[in-house]
């Protein structure tokens, strides 16, 4: 069914798009025609199009191709999530003034964990995630999401999960969790919740535990848990999400 009503144009565009933003350095035409299996005479409208759309930017000395902020902004003009940034951010720069540590904002999408809210630590040294990153469901993240999430949600993904994590999230609402990538640091995430109490959003501090640090991993998770309190509060008063 989905071969009967293909558009090919679309397809190219959106293999493009992939590309590039998979993409750790600007790509040149040809890179791009070799890596989607096409010619460069086959993608060239394709470019031009995404170019004068805002979608693509051209370096104009190499001539390379790189993906511009128009998905980010497409993305962000969904009210809910506007809300759910308007109503988090405050708590979360008030989290990693109080903590010296960054922090960062995550929901599901499709079967993985988008961070789109993220609070930089003030202190000169820290750990940051980036906008717009993904991570499977199997992060602490994405472990917070599915085991408070909905009944569609765990009945989806709740076998993923490790089932003693599992009791503890329900148990605690929260998860830390040494990060499996990422040697020293420890995963504090927590559940910001709708109406119904299920986990909407994931709140998480990437705890970096060295000689500069000021607050010790218990400390954390109770700040923590405080912070992703008060924009759960937030939520349920302005009907930002739920």
């Amino acid at each position: 069914m989905a071969a009967e009503y293909a558009v090919p144009a679309l397809d190219k565009a959106f293999d493009v798009l992939e590309l590039v933003a998979a993409s750790p350095r600007p790509l040149a035409q040809n890179e791009i025609a070799e890596r989607t299996g096409r010619t460069v005479g086959q993608l060239f409208r394709v470019l031009v199009a995404l170019e004068a759309r805002g979608w693509l930017v051209r370096d104009e000395e190499s001539g390379r191709y790189t993906l511009s902020m128009a998905a980010f902004d497409l993305a962000h003009r969904q009210p809910a999530l506007r809300g759910l940034l308007v109503a988090a951010t405050p708590a979360m720069r008030a989290l990693a003034d109080e903590l010296r540590q960054s922090c960062n904002l995550g929901v599901l999408d499709m079967a993985a964990v988008r961070v789109v809210g993220q609070a930089e630590s003030p202190a000169d040294f820290g750990y940051r995630v980036r906008v717009g990153a993904l991570f499977p469901l199997e992060s602490a993240a994405g472990a917070v999401l599915v085991a408070l999430g909905d009944p569609d949600v765990r009945a989806e993904h709740l076998a993923r999960l490790d089932r003693r994590e599992v009791a503890a999230i329900e148990r605690d609402g929260l998860l830390r969790r040494a990060d499996p990538v990422q040697p020293g640091i420890t995963d504090v995430a927590v559940a910001v919740r709708d109406r119904l109490g299920a986990a909407r959003a994931v709140l998480t501090v990437p705890y970096v535990a060295t000689s500069h640090s000021e607050r010790d991993l218990d400390a954390v998770v109770a700040a923590a848990l405080v912070a992703a309190d008060r924009i759960s509060k937030r939520i349920i008063g302005v009907g930002a999400i739920g």
